[in-house]
């Protein structure tokens, strides 16, 4: 029979190639799985299939790795590079017939009796088509899909309709001499390698589709049936004097606003469209750290994605990440000015579900939703939903909206079966579409209302948006948390109308730690560095080669004294950086007889700002170092660690930054060493200085002290009016700061919007009176001390002399 297989196998071949498109999953399978090119490996599929193999074949010959149809000799036996676990489904008596897997595998043992140096890698490899989770009543893609060996004539539709939407899924090697070692006879060891293997298949199959999709009537009821809504129908119609049947019918109204309504064929038909808009508008969308959520899916977690919220575009890039990374794609928290005719319904059923901007009260409303989004959890989806609630305006994260955090925790509270994890995401990009309206609502315009032809003006204006990023973070997993910060959480579990006292600041920490995670795993983009080079720069311009010098030394900066493990950097030399950057035409250029001058007009200077803001976090401890060296000719390490403590929580609170003290001062300490290396900073008898005033190196150190020139005037400027006021109310001392802010920017020329940003001042005074460094009296009140007069000091001596003066003159 084996010239029959050969047969059918070159005959279905070529045409199958043609209908096939393969992604592969891991991209990196040396990296991620630890698979070695160079050893001999046998491919375990569950399907003896021509039609898997075919796309197998695809997916190696895309890796480098030895093709499926080839042989290998062991010990002068051939054997087949694919074993098989079954025989496809009989296509009349619809049953699996097994393979002869386990003698093949008694005989590879046997052969490792007789030699002691084989070693296979033997590696599960998961074949889908389509990614359809099935549901109750079956449409044709469930119907064709729902099948874990399908007959030759269900694999024939299944590939001529869903052969665009083929994964191979590669699983971890098992090394067949560990195997070996096992206890027991050559058949048995067969007998426990095929039990091991069939693991694999299954928790692809869960990772990758996500549970059996319920039918949207049958959540309808689970909903409305629970106590909980119940209870709030009952005191809905007390309250209001209305029927119950009344108030059972703004309960189904609400859960019709709010529930998802998925369907995989949208998400099909979205990964083919997305596909094509992504070639055109970006270069590359750049993704890190997806292997942590495979592995938490592969170990049955319930994944929360909690992302940073830039861009309209967020929604789509993020699911397209996650499917493409092999991931069930989520149901997605999205706010209820996005359900509008028709992009609402295209939403709805590519999993989003609508949430109203405030509950006010409503009890309701507030009643059906909690238990939409715990039937979510139980039932085993996946959910996305943006930590910090709405669009970020100036490239900052914003502090964390809380309520959504509030009823995930209490959904645990109650039970969810599996394990729970929140799963932070960094996303950035090259240009946001939005950043122009975002600009405008800054200086006070409102909002523009969501609409199909706003959307449909902006997919006709998409042009080169260069590289997105998107980095997973280091997951949390909510028992774990729990049980870390509120040791007898179980206590309180079933108490359902009662918040615990402890709920609200585990949420708000909980909040903060998601943030510090977001960016902790940051990309830096050249849009970015380049931005932020040239807003510290004098006059915002540059020479071509000054701006090329001082992006190198970032770089080598972040590369040898990186921010965490988990942030990135371009791997590109800082010349091919900012070549790339220009193209993006977002800097002005002009030629004289010495070279090119790079420079960001006033008009734009606000814009760029934006872009600056996404990374601002990972320079700002090596920022506040060289201004504490430049401000200090001569300084030993502890003194500039000393210096720089005083500092840091304040930066920690405005800017999110994950490093507790003691890690910020081992991280000055590697700065340090990084800046002597690059030659930045000399280090003489145990005393630090700037390097040479002349140097290229002395440049980018100055500019480096630049980028934190206008957080420490902001300091300075909060500290002087509460110096001058002496006692004061938090809301007035913002107030009063933020008209004073805008004065100075004016003044002074700032262009960055959260100079006199309300939320960054609140944060700001915030962080002062959490670290104790002002004084509050019995009334309430906001007092200047002896303590916060010292900090004033402080930051005047680090900012430039004229600021600090014209802010004595301002009361």
């Amino acid at each position: 029979m084996a010239w029959f297989h050969k047969l059918l196998l070159n005959v279905i071949k070529l045409p199958t190639q043609w209908l096939v498109r393969t992604s592969t999953i891991p991209s990196d399978v040396e990296g991620e799985l630890g698979i070695d090119k160079n050893k001999p490996i046998i491919y375990l599929l569950r399907t003896n299939s021509v039609t898997d193999l075919v796309s197998l074949e695809l997916s190696t010959k895309a890796l480098g790795l030895p093709s499926p149809y080839k042989k290998q000799v062991i010990n002068g036996e051939k054997l087949s590079n694919c074993v098989f676990l079954e025989e496809p489904e009989s296509l009349f008596t619809k049953e699996n017939k097994h393979t002869d897997i386990n003698e093949i595998f008694t005989r590879l043992f046997h052969l490792h009796r007789e030699d002691k140096d084989i070693d296979l890698q033997i590696v599960p490899v998961s074949i889908f088509w389509g990614r359809a989770p099935g549901k109750a009543s079956q449409g044709l893609t469930e119907l064709l899909a729902d099948k874990a060996s399908p007959s030759w004539l269900r694999k024939f539709f299944i590939v001529l309709f869903l052969g665009r939407d083929n994964f191979v899924y590669y699983s971890r090697a098992v090394s067949s001499r560990a195997m070996a070692t096992t206890r027991g006879t050559d058949s048995q060891i067969a007998h426990k390698l095929m039990r091991l293997a069939r693991t694999p298949f299954l928790r692809r199959q869960q990772s990758m589709t996500g549970p059996r999709l319920l039918e949207r009537q049958q959540l309808f009821n689970g909903v409305l049936g629970s106590e909980a809504v119940k209870k709030a129908i009952q005191d809905e119609a007390a309250s209001k004097n209305i029927d119950i049947v009344k108030a059972k019918a703004n309960a189904h109204k609400y859960i019709d606003e709010i529930a998802a309504d998925y369907r995989e064929g949208i998400i099909r038909l979205g990964d083919r469209l997305l596909g094509r808009v992504w070639n055109k508008i970006y270069n590359g969308i750049r993704v890190q750290n997806a292997e942590k959520v495979r592995e938490l899916a592969q170990n049955g977690h319930e994944i929360i994605y909690v992302p940073c919220h830039r861009s309209h575009m967020d929604y789509l890039l993020l699911t397209y990440v996650i499917y493409h990374e092999g991931l069930a794609t989520p149901h997605i928290a999205a706010g209820i000015n996005l359900n509008f005719w028709p992009i609402g319904g295209v939403f709805r059923r590519a999993g989003a579900f609508f949430i109203r901007r405030s509950f006010a009260g409503n009890k309701l409303y507030t009643a059906v939703f909690r238990e939409y989004l715990e039937q979510l959890f139980n039932k085993g989806y996946s959910v996305k939903f943006y930590a910090e609630g709405g669009r970020s305006r100036t490239g900052r994260l914003l502090p964390a909206k809380t309520g959504m955090l509030a009823m995930t925790l209490q959904a645990v509270m109650k039970g969810v079966k599996r394990p729970v994890s929140l799963v932070p995401v960094y996303i950035g990009y090259e240009h946001v579409m939005e950043v122009k309206s975002y600009l405008g609502e800054l200086r006070g315009k409102n909002k523009s209302k969501e609409s199909f032809f706003g959307v449909f003006s902006a997919i006709r204006k998409l042009k080169n948006y260069g590289y997105g990023f998107l980095s997973f973070g280091e997951p949390i997993q909510i028992t774990h948390y729990l049980d870390e910060k509120v040791p007898n959480w179980r206590e309180d579990a079933n108490q359902d109308d009662k918040k615990p006292t402890w709920l609200t600041p585990t949420v708000n920490e909980l909040g903060t730690n998601i943030l510090q995670r977001i960016n902790q795993a940051a990309s830096v983009s050249g849009m970015a560095l380049a931005s932020m080079c040239l807003l510290s720069a004098e006059k915002r311009a540059m020479s071509k080669e000054e701006l090329i010098a001082v992006m190198d030394h970032f770089l080598k900066l972040m590369r040898t004294a990186p921010f965490s493990d988990q942030s990135s950097v371009p791997d590109v030399d800082a010349e091919t950086l900012l070549k790339n950057t220009m193209k993006l035409d977002k800097f002005d250029v002009s030629t004289d007889s010495f070279g090119e001058i790079i420079s960001v007009e006033r008009s734009n200077a606000i814009a760029l700002t934006y872009y600056r803001n996404n990374i601002l976090h990972l320079f700002a401890v090596p920022a506040l170092v060289a201004t504490v060296v430049l401000g200090n000719p001569s300084s030993s390490k502890d003194a500039i660690i000393s210096l720089v403590s005083k500092l840091y929580p304040l930066l920690q609170k405005e800017l999110f930054i994950y490093m507790n003290a003691s890690e910020c001062e081992s991280y000055v300490v590697s700065v340090l060493e990084s800046m002597e290396a690059l030659g930045m900073v000399t280090l003489n008898d145990d005393q630090y200085s700037a390097a040479d005033t002349t140097s290229k190196e002395f440049y980018s150190l100055w500019i480096l002290r630049s980028l934190l020139q206008e957080t420490l005037q902001r300091y300075a400027l909060v500290l002087s009016q509460l110096e001058f006021m002496g006692t004061i109310s938090r809301s007035a001392l913002e107030k009063r700061s933020r008209q004073v802010a805008e004065r100075m920017a004016t003044l002074h020329g700032i262009s960055a919007p959260e100079f006199y940003d309300k939320n960054v001042l609140a944060t700001y005074i915030a962080a002062l009176k959490e670290n104790n460094l002002v004084q509050e009296t019995d009334d309430g009140l906001l007092e200047h001390s002896e303590v916060s007069q010292a900090l004033h000091n402080h930051v005047l001596s680090l900012i430039a002399p004229e600021f600090g003066k014209r802010l004595q003159q301002i009361r």
